[in-house]
């Protein structure tokens, strides 16, 4: 067993079983059992269950958002505006499925071919702690709405979750052995990605642990979604509107108290006002309330647990070792709880290791450059390419700025993500896209039948 513990109060809150391999075995032949029937379903029919899905999960959300914030100190009014978008994407990924066209007929130069766009098979779906369940959603939605079955492997973290979900599975009436949980640590999920039965992996986690995935499933060459960790540059242009930007300092550059991929961590400040924004931005982390995750008026909450406090800690360390001028927070403000106070560190160069590697909480970076080029470069100058963001009250200005930019995404006076787009990264932060109407494309194969 494995137990749940509040970071907000360091109390085990729950526990949860370490599946072994039998365990995984069970579930995906269950997945393998249930696929033919699914599949064989109408896309139609598929998008009536997920509509089901978006139902049920409603009537709970309330229910799941306590409990995501009891483990992993997610500030409830963030937890509760997360949980309000996962049924929305249940029902976005219905609509997909509705517009599915599953066979196409083309004309050829030898007669005419029929190109059938079928399931992939079982997904197995592993999701991290910091948005347990829109990230399930993000992979179970286009899975379903494809026709393929799925094993969902939570964080250990925020698996207490998981086990409301698996009830409201049930409510919507999904038939049994199409969506299935196993919850446990490391060794579970490196089971269920050996698992011959298991014909994709869509995963959402570290950089480490996403390389492991993608060299398994490359000795078996089954299909890997990998979105992985980020170190986002956020380019505040020379016009920038630091009013306007004031409200984003917490959604774009410290969202979940920094526990978040495409957080944009390094700001780019021009030279000119590098001293005015450093300003403004400990002046509005330093006005953010932290303390109990469940209080409303909180937007800081705990990290999720005492490594990970540790791991921040040991950065905020190797920054002030680095020469790096820290000017807000590198404290525990509270004696219980995994907390670290909002940390700001000003005069950093982009050689630093604070600037380079992702560190996972409420720590940021300010550099200054001279010109566009010069903060273009800085911000390409990165292993990893997952977000991004660029600041201006001209719009196109700062549209052509956002196209320089090797990322995956990119926020322009916004740090807003439509369901509507891909989202995913390039070099490190991963492979493949998830969102989007191209999400669906990567839980299907492509059957070309070609006639004389």
């Amino acid at each position: 067993m494995i137990d749940v513990v509040n970071p907000a109060t360091e109390e085990v809150i729950g526990s949860i079983v370490d599946s072994d391999a039998a365990a995984v075995d069970a579930a995906v032949s269950a997945a393998n059992a249930a696929l033919g029937p699914w599949s064989a379903l109408s896309p139609a029919t598929r998008a009536g269950y997920l509509r089901a899905l978006a139902d049920e999960f409603e009537k709970r959300s309330d229910e799941i958002s306590e409990l995501v914030t009891r483990q992993n100190g997610t500030p409830i009014s963030i937890t509760r505006a997360m949980q309000s978008q996962v049924p929305v994407c249940y029902r976005y990924f219905a609509s997909l499925a509705e517009k599915l066209s599953v066979e196409q007929h083309v004309e050829t130069a030898s007669g005419d071919a029929i190109v059938l766009r079928e399931p992939v098979g079982v997904v197995g779906a592993i999701t991290p702690w910091n948005g347990p369940q829109p990230l399930i959603a993000w992979k179970l939605g286009p899975a379903l709405a494809a026709g393929c079955t799925a094993v969902i492997k939570p964080a250990p973290e925020t698996s207490l979750d998981a086990f409301v979900f698996a009830e409201i599975v049930a409510a919507a009436g999904i038939p049994e052995g199409v969506v299935n949980i196993v919850t446990g640590g490391r060794e579970t999920g490196a089971a269920l990605v050996a698992h011959p039965g298991v014909h994709k992996v869509a995963f959402t986690g570290s950089t480490v642990a996403g390389k492991a995935i993608a060299a398994e499933c490359a000795k078996q060459l089954k299909h890997v979604t990998l979105e992985l960790g980020g170190k986002s540059a956020g380019i505040l242009l020379d016009d920038v509107d630091l009013d306007a930007f004031r409200p984003l300092v917490l959604s774009a550059c410290s969202p979940n108290t920094g526990q978040t991929c495409r957080a944009l961590t390094r700001v780019l400040a021009p030279a000119s006002r590098y001293d005015e924004v450093v300003d403004l931005l400990a002046d509005t982390m330093a006005g953010i309330p932290q303390g109990d995750p469940l209080d409303p008026a909180v937007f800081f909450g705990p990290l999720v647990n005492a490594t990970q406090r540790e791991r921040v800690e040991s950065y905020i360390e190797l920054g002030k070792a680095e020469g790096a001028e820290m000017v807000l927070g590198g404290g525990r403000p509270f004696d219980r709880g995994y907390y670290v106070a909002p940390t700001i560190f000003r005069g950093v160069t982009n050689d630093m290791r604070i600037a380079r590697e992702e560190i996972f909480g409420p720590v940021l970076t300010v550099m200054p450059y001279r010109t566009v080029d010069e903060a273009v470069a800085i911000a390409n100058d990165s292993e990893y390419g997952l977000g991004g963001g660029v600041f201006s009250p001209d719009r196109e200005r700062a549209t052509e700025v956002a196209r320089r930019i090797v990322t995956g995404s990119v926020g322009v006076n916004t740090s807003t993500l439509p369901i509507e787009t891909p989202f995913g990264g390039v070099k490190n932060s991963g492979i493949g896209r998830e969102l989007g109407p191209q999400s669906v494309d990567a839980y299907l194969e492509y059957k070309t039948i070609f006639r004389a």
